[in-house]
Parts: structure tokens; C-alpha cells; sequence
């Protein structure tokens, strides 16, 4: 996995049958799935893996309790079924997770009663557990702290949550296992046509600047919020089709909600839901939906975006959280598919499109995390003919990612645990906030391809998450070991060390906020 090797590889390699742009979770899918085929496949991403949206989501897998109240009956039922796939293929990532709705009014039990009921059914032999109607006492106990007063009992129901940013990270590590290739730093700057059709991209290794002109028989654009920008390298006439929304959440102390329930909050001013999730042992609030027309790399929640997810939480929990209680504050911006009308972004689809160009490039806008298997599936099937490429069914249903333990685990290491706690420094850890460890930041460099302080601490593990604080007293540390084992020299290293604490004064508290 060192970089070095990776990039002989990649020029040693006349052409590529697929090429995918972008390294979050639709990218990611698309090269498990084209590898999985037996494509010679390559992923190129400009930054990190996960970088953007895919690491900052809600940390769910799961149907879509609000779809359903949409009528977006197709989208829950394949999501479903997809939330049991993932818990079979990767055990060690998803879980399975209780979550509880307080119910103040008595219409509210009638149809949220029905509509779970309903959820249930479609979930059919993929069903985690039936919904069910709870007592007051029943619900104070599965929610100790949440409002009683004016409290009418509660209803129960099952979904699943997961680390985001590992689950790309095991597509990644699942990508080679399957003979593929995948880069990060390494952008694409332009792509190459022969006949009018798309035939390869121009990318630069953004570490040294070596250029490199790669050749390939189908290219797919997986990029995000910035798949419009590709689609544009391609044909400046291109329309735009995403209307990108912000989603900010916060994390306080488990303190607040302590217990392994989570809260779902039905009704939010902006039309949303709101959840309350127990995750990495904090409590994670969210999410909002404001839309942004421009595209930060690093978004920052907005001062209102975090006040409107404690004022919400505020009207159902008996001691709710305030500005100082935020040990982190991120968003992600969601690539929806715009309605052409303007206007707010809640009720735009999550699901997704593929579009495919007069030169051949295979093109997604929308999707989430949840389907992120589906999608590749999908994708693949439609550039493979493209490419001209031997027809081959996806197996991916049935493939167990990097890692897999064999059984359900905690430990998003999986299989790799012993490989990590056989480097220096398995039993010393890096901050009493965090269980990472000196070995841990070493398997992440060695075998998890991690470039930066900024890496390791934001998707190789999750201390920025957790704690932006806490993450950025601890960077000093991490960088040491970083410039260690990638060689850097000192000017790099105070440049990637202040870089990731100026990062980490955002998730303080987000932006417009104050510090």
C-alpha cells in the first residue's frame, strides 16, 4: 500500500476498462462493484477518501421513516433491502439500532403508529424487529431525560447505524482485495476524447505534481456535489441538475440521553425529522436542510444551524445541551437532484440518476449512503456496454467487504485488528478523549493509505467527530508519528499540524459562531 507502489502501477498500465472519479460512497461502490466483475478498475480521487459528504452523514442505514410519509415507496423498499445486505456484508460497521418516538399527541400515535407498521412491512424478511406501541413508563425508561410532561407513551421501531467514513475507507481496502487500483490526491484535471468520445482522463499527483495522461474504455463521474463541474469538463452546455443542500449535526456528552436508544423527533420547523443517536459514546443531534449554492470543501454548520438543533432537541429533553456542551459541530452538502423551481431542499429526492453524455460519460447525481451498493450496481451496468466490455452480472450482494469478521463485531477493524496491534505502540494511547492508538495511526499510514494528521483523525478514526477539542490537542502527537513514517521534513509538518487545528476551530462550533 505505500504510494510509491501505487503509482508504478498506475503508469505501468496501458488503459483501464473502468476509470471512477471521486472516492466517496458512490465511487467507491461503483469500483468494489467493476472489480468485483473483473474490470481492471481504477479510482481516482482528488483528496481524501470520504473527504466530503460521505463522511459527514448521519450516521444511519436505514429505510427512511420521512420518505415513507412522501410516498417514496420504491426508495424505502430497496433501502431496506439494502440495510440487510450491509448488515451481513460488513457486521463489523453496521449495527443494528432501537430507536424510540415520544409521542405528545394522540394523532401523532395514530399515524406514526400506522406508518411504522407500514415500514415493518416493507421491510418484510429483511425486518430487524416489528414496531410497537410503548407506555409512558416505558417510554421515560427507553429515554430517560426526555420530556414527561404532556407525554402519551412512545413507539419503538428498529433501524441500523454505522461509521461512515470506515465503511469507505473498508470499500477502499475491498477495492484492492478485488485487483483494483484506488489513489487519493491524485485529481483529475481534464478529460481526454478521441472521436468525440470520452476516452481517458489528465490527472496530477497532488503531493509531487507529476502529471499523468490516462487512457480508459469507460469513465464514470462520481463526483458528489461537484459531479456537475465534471459533467461540464465534458460539455460546457451541460445543464446543472443538483441543487445542493447543507446537513449540520452536532455531538455532546452521552449525558444527555444515556442510553443505547435512539430519539427520532418527527417534527421539525424546517419539515425535516430530527434524530438523536448514540454514537462513538457521545449523543450526535441532527441534521438540518438549508441550501447552499456555492461548494466549500469544508463546510461549517452555520451559528443558526446549530441553534435550531438545540432548540429542537430542547422542547423534548428535560436538561437539553447548549452552545457550550457542543464537542463538535460539522456538515456535509447533500448532492440532490434540483426541481428547476428554487425554493427550500427538504422534500428534493434522495434518489438518484444516471445520466450518460453524447461522449460516453457515464454520470450520477443524488443517492445516500444507504443504497451506495445498489447504486454501483446500477452504474456499472450502464457503462460496461459503453466501454464495450464482456457483460457480467454484479455479485456484490453476496460479497462480504475487507475485514469482515465472520461474525457481528464492534471493532471496524474486523480482521485487520491483529495486523494493527502487531505495530509499535498497540498499547499506548494518543489522548485520554480517544481509544486511538500510536499502532492504530501507524496501520492507518501503512495500510489504510492515510497522507495527513487530517486523515487519521477525521476518517481513519473519528476524534474530530468526537471531539474537535480534544482532536486538536492531540494532533501534535499524531504528526509526529506521521512525519516519521512518510518522511516529511519540518516545514511540512507544522504546515499539515496548524492546518489541522485551524480545521478543528471550526468544528468547534462551526461557522459565525462564536468561539
Amino acid at each position: 500500500m505505500k504510494r510509491e507502489a501505487l503509482l508504478a502501477r498506475l503508469r505501468s498500465t496501458p488503459e483501464w476498462d473502468v476509470l471512477i472519479i471521486g472516492g466517496g460512497a458512490t465511487g467507491l461502490g461503483c469500483a468494489v462493484d467493476a472489480a468485483a466483475r473483473g474490470y481492471t478498475t481504477l479510482l481516482l480521487e482528488a483528496h481524501d477518501f470520504a473527504k466530503g459528504t460521505s463522511s459527514r452523514s448521519t450516521k444511519l442505514i436505514h429505510g427512511g421513516v420521512r420518505y415513507l410519509a412522501q410516498g417514496r415507496i420504491g426508495l424505502v423498499r430497496e433501502a431496506l433491502e439494502e440495510r440487510a445486505l450491509l448488515l451481513a456484508n460488513a457486521p463489523h460497521l453496521v449495527h443494528p439500532q432501537r430507536f424510540v418516538v415520544p409521542v405528545y399527541h394522540q394523532w401523532d400515535r395514530l399515524r406514526l403508529g400506522v406508518g411504522l407498521k407500514a415500514y415493518d412491512w416493507l421491510a418484510g424478511q429483511h425486518s430487524l424487529g416489528a414496531s410497537r406501541l410503548l407506555s409512558v413508563r416505558d417510554t421515560v425508561a427507553a429515554l430517560p431525560g426526555v420530556k414527561e410532561t404532556g407525554l402519551l407513551g412512545g413507539i419503538a421501531y428498529m433501524d441500523a447505524r454505522f461509521d461512515d467514513a470506515r465503511l469507505a475507507i473498508t470499500l477502499m481496502r475491498s477495492v484492492f482485495d478485488l485487483g483494483g487500483l484506488a489513489i487519493n490526491y491524485l485529481p483529475v484535471t481534464a478529460l481526454r476524447q478521441e472521436a468525440g468520445r470520452v476516452s481517458g482522463v489528465e490527472a496530477h499527483d497532488a503531493e509531487h505534481g507529476e502529471r499523468f495522461t490516462i487512457a480508459a474504455r469507460v469513465v464514470i463521474n462520481a463526483g458528489g456535489v461537484w459531479a456537475d463541474a465534471l459533467r461540464q469538463l465534458d460539455d460546457r452546455e451541460a445543464p446543472a441538475r443538483l441543487a445542493p443542500s447543507q446537513g449540520a449535526h452536532i455531538v455532546v456528552d452521552r449525558a444527555f440521553l444515556p442510553t443505547d436508544n435512539a430519539l427520532l423527533i418527527p417534527h421539525t420547523d424546517d419539515g425535516r425529522v430530527l434524530f438523536a443517536i448514540p454514537w462513538q459514546g457521545r449523543l450526535l443531534l441532527g441534521t438540518t436542510d438549508t441550501p447552499r449554492s456555492d461548494l466549500p470543501l469544508e463546510p461549517l454548520p452555520l451559528a443558526g444551524e446549530i441553534d435550531f438543533i438545540l432548540d429542537t432537541a430542547g422542547r423534548y429533553l428535560t436538561h437539553p445541551p447548549g452552545r457550550n456542551d457542543v464537542q463538535s459541530a460539522f456538515a456535509g452538502l447533500r448532492p440532490l437532484i434540483g426541481s428547476g423551481q428554487g425554493g427550500g431542499t427538504a422534500a428534493l429526492s434522495r434518489e438518484h440518476s444516471i445520466m450518460v453524455s453524447r461522449g460516453g460519460l457515464v454520470s450520477v447525481a443524488g443517492g445516500k449512503w444507504t443504497t451506495y451498493r445498489r447504486m454501483g450496481e446500477q452504474i456499472v451496468d450502464t457503462a460496461a456496454p459503453l466501454g464495450g466490455l464482456p457483460a457480467r452480472k454484479s455479485i456484490t450482494r453476496t460479497l462480504p467487504l475487507h475485514g469482515h469478521p465472520g461474525r457481528v463485531a464492534n471493532d471496524v477493524l474486523g480482521t485487520d485488528r491483529p495486523v494493527a496491534d502487531t505495530l509499535p505502540g498497540a498499547g499506548n494511547v494518543i489522548h485520554p478523549a480517544f481509544t486511538l492508538t500510536e499502532a492504530e495511526v501507524r496501520h492507518a499510514i501503512r495500510h489504510e493509505l492515510a497522507r495527513s494528521v487530517e486523515d487519521i483523525l477525521a476518517r481513519r478514526h473519528r476524534a474530530l467527530f468526537i471531539d474537535a477539542r480534544a482532536a486538536g490537542t492531540a494532533a501534535a502527537a499524531v504528526m509526529t508519528i506521521v512525519a516519521a513514517e512518510l518522511d516529511l521534513d519540518e516545514d511540512e509538518t507544522r504546515r499539515q499540524t496548524a492546518a489541522f487545528q485551524a480545521l478543528a476551530q471550526g468544528f468547534c462550533q462551526g461557522a459565525d459562531a462564536p468561539m
